[in-house]
């Protein structure tokens, strides 16, 4: 059997497999706060660029960057009700001011607060406070502003990227004059998410619609980007919601309209955050660790110096140094081509694993006999087999070799998710869609099934021993009329369903 750099192997133990690879890969570890996590500089790096190319995205479709308190205010919660429910249970609250020593050791909470503070789990109404001044004329709208922070939602159960109590997002929050803009902002935020997650993480996602009973809470309409990870489970990867006039009608969000009247703004959000990390991993990674796409590496290119203790080792690091300057002088998608040198005093062997569990696209290995030839051996993080090359063959090469890395990626992604959609048109067909066939690996079964159904209660309520949720309508497709494998009902509706993380 051939020998894996990850145990559990993918097959055995996908959860186990997941959270080793994330440990392989140095790239977060658990905090001394339950259900929080330290982010490593590895890690963060992917996070960074994340940002960098998001961020870049939002100034061009003309939002602004600005940032809100950490802390709201429990009575800006409750001013709108369905906002306050959807939350209340995942809130960190905040009730006094100070510490004070206790009588037997230790420090007790002491200055109780007039009122609680809630620490951050999303922030419509410490924003929509914000605006409800910053508006008053049409002339002020539209209002596009985006935050980079942090949120706390108290979770159970917990795993490192994909949910914890604390994590990094950014938020964005736009105020409209008028219907019709406000939604157009909605499927243009959902169309940048999808843009970025197909381009730049190569990972082929769904644009749909929320059901009812999974929409963000205060929102009339809810849309999302649904991703298949390589276990068959769905991941929501980034959301956009209309909010109507809910919140402005609850933050006073008002303005003078061109005919001299008062109108209520119409508002947007929409986010991303560091499960995308997690959805990285679970899309393309496997059973040696961490794959990369290489738009969103923190390196591109590592160059391992295979030095022996004689007079060929100087000439070694001279010429890694001068191919590093060539590879340095590259640009790649409009950022610098990032490469390094790892001439730590390890042994080869141990060194190249280390970037492979790491998921550095290219590795480069150069010894005196590479020189000989002026050539470099090289190792792609998506193939098994490293090959030779003539040194200035390879560096001319070498940014469309990154680029068909990152399709080939895509396309394997794309072609998991074909292979495990399934049309379903009976309830029977469903349920065994669902069912593990084998008792051993229960999580190893199901994929996507669309089908025809009626968006109430009674169809959640069904799917719910399943363990199976809509995951969304998808937007664009027109249906003839069919009949709901879950109630018997007519309708034109089709969706797509999955378990999910």
């Amino acid at each position: 059997m051939a020998k894996n750099a990850i145990s559990p192997t993918r097959d055995q133990d996908y959860p186990q497999w997941y959270q080793q690879v994330v440990k392989a890969a140095d790239l977060a570890e658990n905090s001394p706060v339950r259900g929080c996590m330290v982010i490593k500089p590895w890690g963060y790096g992917i996070w960074e660029n994340m940002q960098r190319v998001l961020d870049r995205r939002f100034k061009d479709t003309g939002h602004e960057n600005a940032y809100f308190p950490v802390f709201i205010p429990k009575s800006f919660l409750e001013k709108e009700a369905e906002h306050v429910e959807g939350f209340a249970k995942e809130c960190a609250v905040v009730t006094h001011h100070r510490l004070e020593p206790a009588p037997d050791g230790g420090l007790v909470p002491a200055g109780e607060l007039e009122e609680a503070l809630i620490v951050r789990p999303t922030s419509e109404t410490i924003i929509g406070d914000a605006f409800s001044r910053w508006v008053q004329s049409y002339r002020d709208l539209p209002l596009k502003i985006n935050q980079w922070a942090n949120v706390v939602r108290w979770e159970l159960r917990t795993r490192l990227f994909l949910r914890t109590a604390e994590f990094l997002w950014q938020e964005g929050h736009t105020a409209h004059a008028t219907q019709e803009e406000a939604l157009e902002e909605t499927r243009l935020m959902l169309d940048v998410y999808a843009e970025f997650a197909e381009k730049v993480m190569a990972m082929p996602v769904i644009k749909g619609e929320k059901t009812i009973g999974e929409r963000f809470p205060g929102a009339d309409v809810t849309y999302s980007i649904e991703a298949m990870m390589q276990d068959r489970k769905a991941l929501q990867a980034g959301t956009s919601h209309f909010l109507g006039q809910n919140f402005s009608r609850a933050q006073e969000i008002k303005f003078q309209d061109k005919e001299g009247g008062e109108s209520f703004a119409w508002t947007t959000s929409w986010g991303v955050s560091t499960r995308l990390v997690g959805a990285l991993i679970m899309t393309h990674s496997d059973d040696d660790g961490l794959v990369l796409p290489p738009r969103l590496a923190p390196k591109h290119i590592v160059i391992l110096p295979i030095v022996r203790e004689d007079d060929t080792s100087g000439k070694v690091i001279e010429y890694c140094q001068n191919l590093l300057k060539e590879l340095k002088e590259l640009t790649y998608h409009g950022y610098p081509l990032e490469a390094f040198i790892d001439d730590r005093d390890l042994r080869g062997g141990e060194k190249k694993w280390h970037h492979v569990k790491r998921g550095v696209p290219i590795r480069i290995e150069v010894g005196a006999r590479d020189i000989e030839k002026d050539s470099v051996f090289v190792g792609r993080r998506d193939q098994p087999k490293s090959y030779g090359a003539p040194r200035g063959e390879f560096v001319a090469s070498v940014i469309e070799t990154l680029d068909q890395m990152q399709q080939g990626m895509f396309d394997k992604a794309l072609a998991l998710r074909q292979e495990n959609t399934r049309t379903i048109k009976s309830w029977d067909k469903f349920q065994k869609f669902f069912t593990a066939k084998n008792p051993d690996k229960p999580e190893i079964h199901g994929g996507f099934a669309e089908c025809y159904f009626v968006d109430c209660p009674e169809v959640d309520e069904k799917l719910k021993p399943l363990k199976v949720t809509p995951r969304c309508i998808p937007l664009g497709v027109e249906h003839e009329e069919g009949v709901c494998i879950f109630t018997g009902q007519k309708t034109k509706v089709k969706g797509i369903f999955g378990k999910a993380y």
